[in-house]
């Protein structure tokens, strides 16, 4: 056994004790005492402070210094807030508090990973920060209790998010990936960048299918469109699909104009709904018919549907870029296309796979913070999801302004630096176990380190997120170009004759000319 780090000193309770350290140990480090019995107790070092009796506050007003005979002895003392106590059958909480005099060893690696539960599964998200120890998940866990990624912006969230998929597509988990930004692309292609060899991977990319609700000249990057079932749509269909401020009149008006079509016909499509709204005698009629002619076009329906089985497909992620879309549509879009799913999922006629959120809160916000047509089925997956093998996993920049209900029912939280007090505080709210040590912890994270909490793990961990396997799309654009830069451009801009600028216009390009 390698020799003691130091001596516990003063009182002790079973929950946490004070040691004297006789050589360096940092704040965060896993130690281990003698429990009664053979069994170890297993803490970590919350805080080290240091001090000098004969070097105090009195000796700094009159201007003198420590003696330097070897009486002004330095001590440092670190405490240290207890686990568990490590059993052959697992970890179990203390009863009686350590004794003062007792060693204090550095915890080995094999039980701090066997103790808190480190390797409950093989995905592997990173190393416990400060050792050489993977730190491993259940994919099944993951997926059925759901996950939330939480953190401020420029922390990692989304590069932490894109590790968890690689490690689910690995697994041949089906995901759906609802994308606001078009970030997630980048994963067909493998990194090009990272400390590969310390985490010990390799760069690879994924099957991942990239889908657009508008059109390839506003997404070029898109593999395919994304459209909804167009023909012979019914009233409640449709509905779900304008505006919530849609006064009941209007709602009305649609029920009555595909009630006349179906008398007619039983193939109809949105310009045919758009047609028989405009035979109708009621003032109403002109903002229905604005709303429908906004619906046709986009062109989001179609003859030629998007069907929910394409999307979940084992080991490949589909992702719906919101690329070009109006922030109260994609929300629109994201509950016609769940609620479609969900059902799909419930009838078998879908693998089970995970769906992601990212930017949830403009999707799922938290009351008083504003209102989205997809909240209502969000909430729905979370909370019956794991019935039916539909998990979901929730990103965003701002916790305190997403739905805690649906945060409340992730098992898995993955939080890295958040610093505003109200994130802190709906933190505080959403997720058990959390106290002020974590809070504080939560404010000094640095970037690429995210806090781990899970009921697969017996207390929260703090984690090295590994390397990207695959090529990360969410780097920030420059605004100001670096001096090298700026030293090699020449000293004047060529501008353009205005009668040149005008033939490539915006305007003229939108509108044409006179």
């Amino acid at each position: 056994m390698k020799s003691a780090i130091g001596i516990i000193v003063g009182e002790t309770s079973p929950m946490q004790f004070k040691f004297m350290i006789g050589r360096h140990v940092g704040r965060g480090a896993y130690v281990k005492v003698r429990g009664e019995g053979k069994d170890w107790v297993l803490a970590q070092v919350d805080e080290v402070k240091r001090s000098n009796a004969a070097y105090n506050l009195a000796h700094m007003e009159k201007g003198e210094r420590g003696r330097e005979d070897g009486t002004a002895r330095e001590w440092i003392v670190a405490q240290a807030r207890v686990i568990g106590v490590a059993t052959g059958k697992g970890l179990r909480p203390p009863t009686t508090p350590s004794r003062p005099g007792e060693e204090v060893f550095l915890a080995d690696e094999r039980l701090i990973k066997g103790t808190l539960g480190l390797s409950q599964g093989r995905m592997y998200i990173g190393k416990l920060r400060g050792y050489d120890l993977k730190v491993e998940l259940d994919a099944n866990s993951l997926v059925q209790k759901h996950c939330s990624i939480l953190a401020k912006t420029g922390s990692g969230k989304s590069y932490t998010a894109a590790v968890m998929l690689e490690e689910l597509l690995e697994k041949k988990v089906a995901l759906l990936i609802i994308d606001p930004h078009g970030e997630y692309a980048s994963m067909k292609s493998p990194a090009r960048e990272g400390d590969f060899s310390r985490f010990k991977i390799k760069p690879r990319g994924y099957d991942v299918t990239v889908y657009t609700p508008a059109n390839m000249t506003v997404n070029p990057r898109a593999d395919k469109l994304f459209r909804f079932n167009g023909i012979s749509l019914n009233a409640r269909e449709i509905a779900r699909m304008m505006p919530e401020e849609s006064s009941n009149g209007q709602i009305g008006l649609l029920y009555e104009a595909i009630t006349a079509l179906k008398a007619e016909t039983d193939t109809y499509d949105l310009e045919d709904v758009i047609e028989a709204v405009g035979k109708g005698t009621s003032k109403s009629k002109w903002s229905l018919i604005g709303n429908l002619e906004q619906l046709n076009e986009m062109g989001i329906f179609s003859g030629f549907p998007t069907e929910p089985e394409e999307l979940l497909q084992r080991g490949r992620a589909a992702v719906i870029d919101m690329t070009g879309i109006a922030s109260e549509m994609q929300s629109m879009i994201v509950a016609r296309l769940l609620s479609e799913l969900f059902e799909a999922r419930k009838l078998g006629r879908v693998n089970p796979g995970m769906v992601v959120i990212e930017e949830a809160h403009n999707y799922i916000p938290e009351r008083g913070t504003g209102k989205a047509a997809s909240t209502s089925i969000i909430r729905t997956i979370a909370a019956e999801g794991r019935k039916f093998g539909l998990g979901l996993m929730v990103i965003s920049q701002r916790p305190a302004r997403v739905d805690k209900n649906v945060i409340s029912q992730c098992n898995t939280q993955i939080i890295m630096r958040v610093t505003n007090p109200n994130d802190l505080k709906a933190l505080s709210k959403g997720l058990e176990g959390m106290t002020g040590e974590l809070e504080e912890e939560i404010k000094r994270l640095p970037s690429g380190t995210a806090m781990l909490v899970s009921n697969e793990i017996e207390r929260p961990v703090v984690v090295s997120i590994r390397p990207r396997k695959s090529l990360h799309g969410g780097i920030s654009t420059p605004i100001v170009a670096p001096e090298e830069e700026m030293l090699d451009r020449p000293a004047e801009i060529r501008v353009e004759p205005p009668e040149r600028r005008a033939e490539g216009g915006l305007l003229r390009r939108m509108f044409g000319s006179r």
